[in-house]
């Protein structure tokens, strides 16, 4: 699966965590921009975990502050 068709399940996911509406580019930050809490995070990480079938690790996590950043990592994970 190309970082394109990756991007687009997650911009798909990430909808009804995305209070606020904001804008998702590769630069929009999951802390900052949406303002996602710990417990949102988990959610989030669920919900992909669960889409690509994959497990994203709590130092991986610590590691993703971007949109651009997570797509990065599931497209590597699946590889």
């Amino acid at each position: 699966m190309d970082r394109e068709e990756t991007s687009a399940r997650i911009a798909a996911l990430i909808e009804p965590f995305n209070k606020k509406d904001v804008a998702i580019t590769n630069e929009t930050r999951f802390t900052d921009d949406l303002e996602f809490d710990s417990l949102t995070v988990m959610d989030f990480v669920a919900a992909i975990e669960d889409e690509f079938d994959i497990i994203i690790s709590m130092n991986q996590q610590a590691e993703i502050e971007t949109y651009g950043q997570l797509v990065d990592a599931v497209v590597k994970l699946q590889g």
